[in-house]
């Protein structure tokens, strides 16, 4: 039997599209807006991930989404969610929320804070188009999360996270430096692995801060800390 190994591409963070609208600094792992490569359309059932840096007292006025599913990961200060289903709900650091936004949704985002709002929007392919949309936050203590994996959303009724309709998850992993952790990526399924923070390896290769690392299945994968990291991956068919 031949055995399947994990290929790696490494997608160094001076690589990803760049926005600048002032109040919003974005930067693009997938083709978003005006940032166009015909090789970054999407990963999987992943079709977006924005590295978004959201100024004091300002965001995204309301807009329509339809048939996607939206994930926030914040990684610093707070993001104000409101919604046309009557959601309001506050993210702070750590923390996500999640939006399947099915038939059709109109949402706002806002960084009511002193200070600036960072945090990854990850988009992925539905699994069922035409469902109903709906909307959730939960927090996720870091301490929960140290030295491996924890299942932050998830479309697969077994998990114990937020429930998104796709057939995917987003986990969570902190690292102290020196540590490491093993996931397995099944065959057929693909990963994208963005550390928010600190810089880790994988096979020897080392990835910096907010490099997008994608994984194609299936083996175990090896991720060793050379400094205290916080990791937020993707695995989706």
């Amino acid at each position: 039997m031949t055995e399947t190994r994990t290929a790696i591409e490494h997608r160094p963070f001076a690589s990803l599209g760049k926005a600048d609208h002032g109040w919003l600094k974005a930067n693009h792992h997938f083709s978003f807006a005006s940032y166009h490569d015909p090789a970054r359309m999407h990963w999987g059932a992943i079709r977006v991930w924005n590295d978004d840096e959201i100024g004091a007292q300002t965001g995204f006025p309301p807009h329509p989404h339809d048939n996607m599913e939206i994930i926030t990961y914040v990684r610093e200060g707070a993001i104000t969610h409101r919604d046309s289903m009557g959601n309001v709900g506050r993210t702070e650091a750590g923390d996500v929320q999640v939006m399947s936004a099915g038939t059709g949704v109109t949402h706002s985002e806002y960084n009511l804070e002193d200070g600036l709002c960072r945090l990854f929007q990850i988009w992925i392919m539905p699994r069922e188009r035409g469902v109903a949309p709906s909307w959730s936050q939960r927090k996720f203590p870091k301490v929960d999360r140290s030295g491996r994996f924890t299942v932050l959303a998830s479309g697969y009724a077994e998990d114990d996270a937020l429930p998104i309709n796709a057939d995917a998850r987003v986990l969570g992993a902190t690292l102290a430096s020196g540590e490491s952790l093993t996931y397995s990526l099944e065959a057929g399924r693909h990963a994208y692995l963005v550390p928010a923070t600190g810089r880790i390896a994988i096979a020897g290769q080392a990835f910096n801060a907010r490099d997008g690392i994608a994984l194609t299945g299936g083996s175990e994968i090896r991720i060793d800390a050379l400094e205290d990291a916080e990791l937020v991956m993707v695995d989706s068919i």
